[in-house]
């Protein structure tokens, strides 16, 4: 199955070592996903997200640090397995598509850790960050979260509209999941290219706050972007549990309110703990059937599961 998922968890897993089990090693490990099950299964890019809590104690020296030492620690990996290769480029992309490689994609989830400071934006840019989600579950110095009240002044500060006036002169994929209600507006008021919600669900079918509305969904289809349907069951239905069906769902209401180029997927491997259907990446090829079963024809399904992807990569 060739696909491309727009966010997991999985580097900070791997920095952190925090669970009981170990999760070794980014080749190999007993997590959701691994680079060695990635290539396997047939992804074509893996975005990986440098994922920062900054109400805990950083490891290193600050949790701008921390992101620096998850970066490294993906790239070594790359480095030294010829099935995988880190990606800062659509050109790049298209050299490993082409040469049977995975593609890895670096992101931020949590722009608190620029500090309003934008040379830590563009040493990012340097590293190979090519995504960064605005806010995590907390107020930070971009914006405030979507657990905030939705109110006019809870959007992005002014730190967060000139951030992302150069995440755009860069080309880089400006993210709204975890972002409030007044906070995507203003991406969308205040931008002009495509942008993403790299892994969010649909408000219409599950109630919770994390999740976008119709309205929203619409705005994301104007701009040619892309919605990542996650897979935390919390954010899929009621009862909390993952299953293939219910996310070719939320990929159907995605698609009949925003329209088939926006539809994606954006897992959050590795950032979940729920009754889960599809286990890790090894079991991606399960949601197949759920696509078919939800009517989706074989076109469809290639540009949810990468052609979207692909799209807005070559026009950012």
């Amino acid at each position: 199955m060739n696909y491309i998922d727009l966010h997991c968890d999985t580097l900070y897993r791997l920095y952190t070592q925090e669970d009981t089990l170990p999760y070794e090693t980014p080749w190999e490990n007993r997590g959701h996903i691994d680079l060695s099950r990635l290539h396997k299964t047939g992804a074509l890019a893996q975005f990986f997200a440098c994922f920062i809590n900054r109400k805990q104690t950083p490891i290193s020296e600050s949790h701008y640090t921390d992101a620096l030492q998850m970066i490294r620690l993906l790239k070594s990996s790359a480095d030294r397995h010829a099935e995988v290769s880190c990606a800062f480029s659509f050109d790049d992309y298209l050299r490993n598509k082409s040469a049977g490689k995975l593609s890895c994609f670096l992101t931020v989830e949590e722009g608190g850790i620029l500090e309003n400071d934008m040379s830590r934006l563009y040493a990012l840019y340097e590293e190979g960050i090519r995504l960064i989600t605005l806010t995590w579950n907390y107020e930070n110095e971009l914006g405030f979260p979507h657990n905030m009240s939705s109110q006019s002044g809870t959007g992005l500060k002014p730190f967060g509209l000139e951030v992302i006036g150069e995440m755009e002169r860069l080309g880089m994929l400006i993210d709204v999941s975890h972002l409030s209600d007044a906070g995507f507006e203003d991406v969308y008021q205040n931008t002009r290219k495509p942008f993403v919600a790299s892994h969010s669900c649909c408000r219409a079918l599950c109630g919770h706050s994390r999740n976008l509305t119709d309205r929203m969904i619409r705005m994301i289809g104007e701009r040619q972007g892309l919605v990542g349907v996650n897979f935390y069951g919390t954010f899929l239905q009621d009862s909390g549990i993952c299953n293939a069906e219910v996310i070719a769902e939320h990929l159907r209401h995605i698609v009949n309110v925003g329209g088939i180029d926006i539809a994606a997927l954006g897992s959050d491997f590795d950032g979940m703990s729920c009754e889960m259907e599809l286990a890790g990446c090894q079991d991606m090829p399960l949601l197949l059937p759920a696509l078919e079963k939800a009517g989706f024809t074989s076109g469809e399904i290639d540009a949810i599961c990468y052609k979207n992807a692909e799209r807005v990569l070559k026009n950012i």
